[in-house]
């Protein structure tokens, strides 16, 4: 059957495309490291499909070496070739006329084949959120790693810790860091179970219900790194709920780290000075010289809006839309969550060198646990185990205290039969219940799941390093058995 070569935009149904002010806000400006950015992972969809239509016998193996070779040295020169093209339906309908114009439409007009604009986006949307939540991953596991090993630094340095801004018990400093790994633990263990809802790859589901060409999608999602084809054609065009709880869990971590920035720039006050950073952590000021800010703590807490706005404009734009592919979840909902993503990312890294460069004061961190009263609670308890109802207790220690006070004493001296403890037993003697007598223990058990987190990282890693080679392999075969002078 004789067709007519297409012009630009020209899609049979449809004559004319976008006015460029339009063109504009739905494609943006696209200059030639946007279109890299853009092509990169479709190639890399390109020629895992390629080889499954030529291994299904929906593509002649001659067509497929061709358009390996092709797309492989668009690949290479940077899409250099593509530069100043008009692109009146975006970069990838360009890329794929500009196929069709070099090497004919009887070759480049079959790579479409099979396959829908739908289900490549969705693949490249699943491909490209695997690879940034695995190196959120990789940055998170830093994190903890930092956090573990202040913590076990720290275990003796002891401090005041806060409920409702005023002291409350006595732990260590590196308890309190340990309590941010355990919170960041849960973390990492929902960024793994999110990356492993990425198993199965969304191409061969086409528009929207598949297709009836006998293509083999266990082939292509082998090649591309995943586990298996499309469960749902539909759920898989449609679906972007995984990208909603990436982002939250995302938000979660940030908000963490946002809570530990938090306390690390109100410790660091002149008023409490319970924290010192190096100067390459902090900033002055442009007019006050005494100024010696530690800023970089505020950009750590105000990343994490950004992720918490992108889960809440994601999820604004997903609701009460249609169950089949749509441009607000496949496009406008995936497009906020990038920026999160970064942003992030960015706050984790300056999360590990703030907590890495913090130095406690240990001297006054344990005078303003002394001047808080903070063993009255551990005083009671003693109490208590001498056979003293524990309101009793409470009632006498307290009272006790505000004798203190008043008399301008900045710590208990005594209590009649009650022998008060120092800081550090007090500290040791919390040994239940996880309190910071048990820190050693912490550490040594987020320690064990941090190893267990780097194992997973590593296994998933190999597997998606295997898929690639397996994929330059198969690749390179086509072009070996059919291009001309190949083997075939």
């Amino acid at each position: 059957m004789s067709v007519p070569d297409p012009g630009v935009g020209d899609t049979g149904r449809l004559t004319r495309t976008l006015a460029p002010r339009t063109r504009r806000i739905v494609y943006g400006e696209q200059g030639p490291d946007d279109i890299r950015r853009e092509l990169e992972p479709i190639t890399t969809v390109d020629l895992a499909h390629i080889v499954m239509l030529v291994h299904s016998g929906l593509l002649p193996g001659t067509a497929g070496a061709h358009l390996v070779t092709a797309v492989r040295e668009l690949r290479d020169s940077g899409f250099r070739a593509l530069d100043g093209l008009d692109a009146p339906r975006g970069a990838y309908l360009m890329y794929e006329g500009h196929l069709s114009d070099a090497l004919g439409a009887d070759v480049g007009g079959k790579l479409h084949t099979a396959r829908s604009r739908n289900d490549l986006k969705a693949t490249v949307t699943a491909m490209r959120l695997r690879d940034e939540l695995t190196d959120l991953y990789r940055e998170l596991m830093r994190q903890q790693g930092v956090l573990l090993a202040r913590a076990r630094a720290h275990a003796d340095v002891v401090m005041p810790l806060y409920t409702h801004f005023q002291p409350a018990m006595p732990v260590s400093y590196g308890y309190y860091l340990a309590g941010i790994a355990a919170a960041l633990d849960r973390d990492l263990a929902a960024l793994a179970h999110t990356v492993d809802e990425l198993d199965r790859c969304p191409l061969g589901a086409g528009a929207v219900a598949g297709t009836d060409l006998p293509i083999n999608p266990e082939h292509t999602a082998a090649l591309l790194g995943f586990t298996a084809p499309p469960l749902h054609a539909t759920d898989a065009v449609a679906a972007r709920d995984t990208l909603l709880r990436a982002l939250a869990v995302v938000a979660s971590a940030a908000v963490t780290l946002s809570r530990l920035a938090t306390d690390l720039q109100l410790w660091s006050t002149q008023e409490f000075g319970f924290l010192d950073f190096p100067e390459r952590l902090v900033g002055g000021s442009s007019a006050m010289p005494q100024k010696r800010n530690a800023f970089l703590l505020e950009h750590v807490k105000a990343k994490a809006a950004i992720a918490v706005g992108a889960w809440t404009a994601a999820a604004s734009a997903m609701k009460s839309t249609p169950f089949t592919n749509s441009i607000e979840v496949g496009t406008e909902a995936v497009s906020v969550a990038w920026p999160a993503l970064a942003a992030v990312r960015e706050q984790i890294l300056l999360g590990q060198v703030l907590v890495s460069g913090a130095r406690p004061v240990a001297e006054r961190m344990a005078d303003r646990a002394r001047e808080g009263f903070v063993t009255a609670t551990v005083v009671a308890n003693r109490m208590v185990a001498q056979g003293v109802p524990f309101r009793t207790a409470h009632h006498v220690v307290g009272a006790a205290v505000r004798r203190a006070v008043e008399s301008g004493q900045t710590e208990l001296t005594g209590i009649d039969g009650t022998e008060l403890p120092g800081l550090h037993e007090v500290v040791a003697d919390l040994d239940r219940g996880g309190g910071p007598g048990e820190c050693a223990k912490v550490v040594d058990a987020l320690r064990g799941r941090l190893a267990e987190h780097a194992r997973w990282a590593a296994a998933h890693r190999a597997r998606l390093r295997e898929a690639a080679r397996r994929l330059d392999d198969e690749a390179a075969a086509v072009v070996a058995r059919y291009a001309p002078g190949g083997a075939g």
